[in-house]
């Protein structure tokens, strides 16, 4: 066999491990969105980006003689049933852990239900509680017609029908009943992330973005700049955890200042900033690289002095380059856990604030797979919450990017 046909045999076996790597990844990357989505597609509904995690239990008392008669409206729908005897209307429901459950749907204005008061002993004791719809029926005690208890509901592995089938043909009042709110939601975790993000920004860029002017303006050519780079460099290869484990050590005697007495948004933020400052700097170091030497010789020779030539000339001519640094920052925020874990917290706050301990979307996924059952229905919707975010950053950075470089 001759060289040329030899190099022609390379130059074929080369391209066939290209090709089949490039079809592989594509493959690869494949698979994971088609599972990613088939097991979450189901679980994403408006109420669910609303809904609280964690579901409210509510134990409530119905005032005497309950009973009355009720007309069933003719809008609901066939898979709706109704009890005329009280006058609210149910249906089945799957919640998010993949349980049957009975849903309240519709309530009459003068449903007893709307009258319930809190039986839990405490300072809330006797006070007025209204059923509302959208509420989960565990359990209904209800009298018959000599006086004796029962029990109604789902805690019984009842349906909607057996369950309005017994509340009709079975009791004479409702003596107290169990309901919970619908848990399950990611409202808490997205807000906490949306905060996180914000944060982490506010202070890794300012910082970020003039440690690069400095660098690449500033610095002298010496043995000193090349060691600051090599630096910057060394600290993208740590690993996250550890920047947790300093956050916890270092940065939380600053965020205990401030009124954070544990775990905090504040916390993470301050680490995921020093997190994010390798990426940033040198994002905008090699956009500023990219100005061309004659803007900055223009602008001096027309008689502005070097921090106008820089904040004025050079910085906007590198914006588009930042705001890459700044979407690759915002990804890594969305994506980061393990630092998290120790400076955020993995319970998942319906209520958070920046003083206090929260998870962002990626811990909650962590937090939910974690457990004794994972969850991977949950885990799946909240990663295509996550991948439509970082979709929705890409195409706003690149659309922000564009439209500055067309206007200087």
């Amino acid at each position: 066999m001759n060289r040329k046909k030899l190099r022609a045999l390379k130059d074929r076996l080369l391209n066939g491990v290209t090709f089949l790597s490039s079809g592989i990844s594509v493959v690869v990357l494949s698979l994971i969105f088609i599972f990613v989505f088939s097991r979450g597609w189901n679980t994403l509904n408006w109420n669910w980006f609303t809904n609280d995690y964690w579901s409210v239990n509510m134990y409530l008392a119905l005032p005497e003689g309950s009973q009355s008669s009720y007309n069933k409206p003719s809008d609901l729908s066939n898979t709706v049933y109704y009890s005329s005897k009280y006058g609210f209307a149910v249906t089945d429901y799957i919640d998010e852990q993949k349980i049957s459950q009975i849903k309240i749907v519709y309530i009459d204005p003068s449903s007893p239900l709307l009258d319930a008061s809190i039986l839990t002993n405490g300072p809330d004791f006797g006070k007025a509680n209204p059923i509302k719809v959208n509420m989960l029926v565990q359990k209904f005690t209800y009298m018959d017609d000599v006086g004796i208890s029962h029990s109604a509901g789902s805690i019984i592995k009842q349906n909607a029908a057996q369950f309005i089938d017994t509340l009709e043909t079975k009791s004479i009042s409702i003596k107290s009943t169990y309901v919970q709110t619908i848990g399950g939601g990611i409202r808490g975790s997205l807000i906490a992330t949306l905060l996180l993000i914000l944060l982490s920004l506010l202070i890794a860029l300012p910082i970020g973005i003039m440690s690069a002017i400095y660098i690449n303006e500033y610095a002298s050519h010496g043995k000193l700049t090349p060691w600051i780079r090599s630096s910057i460099e060394l600290l993208t290869g740590v690993p996250s955890i550890i920047f947790g484990l300093m956050g916890m050590l270092v940065l939380y005697p600053i965020t205990a200042l401030a009124g954070a007495n544990g775990t905090s948004i504040l916390l993470g933020s301050l680490t995921l900033s020093i997190v994010l400052l390798p990426t940033i700097i040198r994002s905008t170091e090699e956009s500023l690289k990219t100005v061309p030497d004659h803007f900055r010789s223009a602008s001096l020779s027309l008689g502005a002095n070097m921090s106008q030539t820089i904040f004025k000339i050079v910085l906007p001519s590198a914006i588009p380059g930042i705001l890459t640094g700044v979407l690759l920052s915002i990804g890594r925020i969305i994506g980061e856990s393990a630092a998290l874990i120790y400076t955020m917290g993995t319970f998942i706050n319906d209520d958070p604030s920046i003083l206090k301990g929260s998870t962002s979307l990626a811990v909650q996924i962590w937090s939910v797979m974690g457990g004794e059952q994972p969850n991977f229905q949950l885990a799946c919707a909240i990663s295509i919450v996550i991948l439509a975010i970082v979709l929705f950053m890409n195409i706003s950075v690149k659309f922000i990017a564009n439209s500055l470089r067309k206007t200087w």
